[in-house]
Protein backbone atom coordinates (compact mmCIF):
# COMPACT_ATOMS: atom_id res chain seq x y z
CA UNK A 1 0.00 0.00 0.00
CA UNK A 2 1.43 3.20 -0.85
CA UNK A 3 1.46 6.86 1.24
CA UNK A 4 1.31 10.58 1.02
CA UNK A 5 5.28 9.63 1.39
CA UNK A 6 5.47 7.91 -1.76
CA UNK A 7 8.60 9.03 -3.68
CA UNK A 8 8.64 10.54 -6.88
CA UNK A 9 9.72 7.67 -8.72
CA UNK A 10 6.81 5.34 -7.48
CA UNK A 11 4.09 8.17 -8.07
CA UNK A 12 5.24 8.04 -11.18
CA UNK A 13 5.22 4.66 -11.70
CA UNK A 14 1.78 4.30 -10.61
CA UNK A 15 0.78 7.26 -13.36
CA UNK A 16 2.39 5.16 -16.17
CA UNK A 17 0.57 1.92 -14.75
CA UNK A 18 -3.05 3.62 -14.83
CA UNK A 19 -2.19 5.06 -18.49
CA UNK A 20 -2.76 1.57 -19.10
CA UNK A 21 -5.65 1.43 -17.06
CA UNK A 22 -4.15 -0.78 -13.92
CA UNK A 23 -6.85 0.00 -11.25
CA UNK A 24 -5.19 -1.10 -8.75
CA UNK A 25 -2.52 1.27 -9.28
CA UNK A 26 -5.01 4.08 -9.56
CA UNK A 27 -6.16 3.14 -6.17
CA UNK A 28 -2.53 3.39 -5.24
CA UNK A 29 -2.14 6.84 -6.95
CA UNK A 30 -5.36 7.91 -5.12
CA UNK A 31 -4.36 6.99 -1.68
CA UNK A 32 -1.29 8.22 -2.26
CA UNK A 33 -2.37 11.79 -3.53
CA UNK A 34 -5.86 12.51 -2.81
CA UNK A 35 -5.32 14.26 0.41
CA UNK A 36 -2.67 17.09 -1.80
CA UNK A 37 -4.94 17.50 -4.39
CA UNK A 38 -7.60 18.17 -2.04
CA UNK A 39 -6.06 20.77 -0.49
CA UNK A 40 -4.89 22.34 -3.88
CA UNK A 41 -8.28 22.61 -5.24
CA UNK A 42 -9.59 23.76 -1.46
CA UNK A 43 -6.66 26.61 -1.86
CA UNK A 44 -8.71 27.56 -4.86
CA UNK A 45 -11.89 27.26 -4.60
CA UNK A 46 -12.24 28.02 -0.82
CA UNK A 47 -15.35 25.67 0.00
CA UNK A 48 -14.78 22.12 1.03
CA UNK A 49 -17.91 20.44 -1.01
CA UNK A 50 -16.89 22.11 -3.92
CA UNK A 51 -12.92 21.18 -3.55
CA UNK A 52 -14.30 17.32 -2.86
CA UNK A 53 -16.27 17.69 -6.26
CA UNK A 54 -13.48 19.00 -8.08
CA UNK A 55 -10.95 16.35 -6.24
CA UNK A 56 -13.47 13.57 -7.88
CA UNK A 57 -13.21 15.49 -11.14
CA UNK A 58 -9.23 15.74 -11.58
CA UNK A 59 -8.97 11.92 -10.69
CA UNK A 60 -11.43 11.06 -13.64
CA UNK A 61 -9.00 13.26 -15.98
CA UNK A 62 -5.98 11.60 -14.40
CA UNK A 63 -7.49 8.26 -15.57
CA UNK A 64 -8.39 9.36 -18.94
CA UNK A 65 -4.90 11.39 -19.40
CA UNK A 66 -2.48 9.33 -18.00
CA UNK A 67 -1.18 8.55 -20.67
CA UNK A 68 0.06 12.38 -21.51
CA UNK A 69 2.02 12.37 -18.31
CA UNK A 70 5.08 10.81 -19.81
CA UNK A 71 5.61 13.29 -22.61
CA UNK A 72 5.36 17.00 -20.33
CA UNK A 73 8.31 16.11 -18.77
CA UNK A 74 7.07 17.30 -15.71
CA UNK A 75 7.82 15.72 -11.94
CA UNK A 76 4.71 13.48 -11.18
CA UNK A 77 3.36 15.38 -8.16
CA UNK A 78 3.93 18.82 -10.32
CA UNK A 79 1.60 16.70 -13.11
CA UNK A 80 -0.93 15.94 -10.54
CA UNK A 81 -0.80 19.47 -8.76
CA UNK A 82 -0.75 20.93 -12.18
CA UNK A 83 -4.74 19.26 -13.22
CA UNK A 84 -5.88 19.86 -10.19
CA UNK A 85 -5.15 23.10 -9.69
CA UNK A 86 -6.90 24.00 -13.51
CA UNK A 87 -9.32 21.40 -12.75
CA UNK A 88 -10.52 23.98 -9.39
CA UNK A 89 -9.57 27.00 -11.75
CA UNK A 90 -12.49 25.81 -14.48
CA UNK A 91 -14.86 25.86 -11.21
CA UNK A 92 -14.15 28.92 -9.95
CA UNK A 93 -14.83 30.77 -13.40
CA UNK A 94 -17.82 28.27 -14.01
CA UNK A 95 -18.99 29.46 -10.99
CA UNK A 96 -18.63 33.21 -11.78
CA UNK A 97 -20.08 32.85 -15.15
CA UNK A 98 -23.13 31.31 -13.35
CA UNK A 99 -22.91 34.16 -10.46
CA UNK A 100 -22.65 36.83 -13.90
CA UNK A 101 -25.87 34.85 -15.64
CA UNK A 102 -28.10 35.77 -12.47
CA UNK A 103 -26.45 39.29 -11.92
CA UNK A 104 -27.49 40.00 -15.59
CA UNK A 105 -31.10 38.26 -15.38
CA UNK A 106 -31.18 40.87 -12.00
CA UNK A 107 -30.27 43.85 -13.99
CA UNK A 108 -33.42 43.69 -16.89
CA UNK A 109 -35.89 42.99 -13.40
CA UNK A 110 -34.00 46.21 -11.78
CA UNK A 111 -36.02 49.62 -12.07
CA UNK A 112 -32.98 51.52 -14.08
CA UNK A 113 -34.55 54.39 -12.02
CA UNK A 114 -32.21 55.84 -9.04
CA UNK A 115 -33.39 55.00 -5.82
CA UNK A 116 -34.25 57.08 -2.82
CA UNK A 117 -30.46 57.30 -1.66
CA UNK A 118 -29.27 57.67 -5.34
CA UNK A 119 -31.24 60.62 -5.89
CA UNK A 120 -30.39 62.26 -1.99
CA UNK A 121 -26.67 61.91 -2.72
CA UNK A 122 -27.01 63.44 -6.73
CA UNK A 123 -29.50 66.56 -5.36
CA UNK A 124 -26.22 67.11 -2.40
CA UNK A 125 -23.87 66.62 -4.78
CA UNK A 126 -25.72 69.20 -7.71
CA UNK A 127 -26.10 71.44 -4.78
CA UNK A 128 -22.49 71.32 -4.15
CA UNK A 129 -21.52 71.47 -7.94
CA UNK A 130 -23.96 74.35 -8.67
CA UNK A 131 -22.28 76.30 -5.72
CA UNK A 132 -18.86 76.00 -7.54
CA UNK A 133 -19.88 77.10 -10.60
CA UNK A 134 -20.66 80.06 -8.86
CA UNK A 135 -17.53 80.61 -8.20
CA UNK A 136 -16.35 81.07 -11.71
CA UNK A 137 -16.90 84.47 -13.88
CA UNK A 138 -20.51 84.23 -15.63
CA UNK A 139 -19.30 82.98 -19.42
CA UNK A 140 -17.31 80.27 -18.03
CA UNK A 141 -19.35 78.48 -15.85
CA UNK A 142 -21.98 78.82 -18.85
CA UNK A 143 -19.12 77.63 -21.10
CA UNK A 144 -18.98 74.75 -18.70
CA UNK A 145 -22.59 73.88 -18.55
CA UNK A 146 -23.08 74.58 -21.78
CA UNK A 147 -19.79 71.71 -22.83
CA UNK A 148 -20.35 69.45 -19.97
CA UNK A 149 -23.89 68.97 -19.24
CA UNK A 150 -25.33 69.99 -22.76
CA UNK A 151 -22.83 68.27 -25.09
CA UNK A 152 -22.02 71.56 -26.83
CA UNK A 153 -18.48 71.31 -28.89
CA UNK A 154 -15.28 73.39 -28.40
CA UNK A 155 -16.00 75.12 -31.85
CA UNK A 156 -19.66 75.88 -30.90
CA UNK A 157 -18.75 77.53 -27.77
CA UNK A 158 -15.70 79.46 -29.15
CA UNK A 159 -17.74 80.39 -31.82
CA UNK A 160 -20.86 81.61 -29.28
CA UNK A 161 -18.18 83.38 -27.20
CA UNK A 162 -16.39 84.98 -29.86
CA UNK A 163 -13.27 83.82 -28.82
CA UNK A 164 -10.26 81.35 -30.35
CA UNK A 165 -10.81 77.76 -30.21
CA UNK A 166 -7.37 77.33 -28.24
CA UNK A 167 -8.48 80.11 -25.75
CA UNK A 168 -12.06 77.99 -25.37
CA UNK A 169 -10.00 74.93 -24.66
CA UNK A 170 -8.10 76.78 -21.69
CA UNK A 171 -11.11 78.33 -20.13
CA UNK A 172 -12.92 74.91 -19.86
CA UNK A 173 -9.37 73.52 -18.57
CA UNK A 174 -8.82 76.04 -16.16
CA UNK A 175 -12.38 76.07 -14.89
CA UNK A 176 -12.84 72.56 -14.35
CA UNK A 177 -9.46 72.97 -12.06
CA UNK A 178 -11.22 75.51 -10.18
CA UNK A 179 -14.06 73.59 -9.87
CA UNK A 180 -12.31 70.33 -8.72
CA UNK A 181 -10.26 72.61 -5.86
CA UNK A 182 -13.86 74.02 -5.06
CA UNK A 183 -15.20 70.67 -4.64
CA UNK A 184 -12.51 68.87 -2.39
CA UNK A 185 -13.33 71.63 0.18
Amino acid sequence: MMTSDSTPDQISDLILRVALRDRVAFDRLYAATSAKLFGTCLRVLKDRTEAEEAVQEVFVKIWLKADRFAVTGQSPMSWLIAVARHQAIDRLRARREAVSGIEDAALEIRDPAPGPEARAVAAGESRRLDGCLGELEAERADAVRAAYMEGDSYADLAARHAVPLNTMRTWLRRSLMRLKECLQR
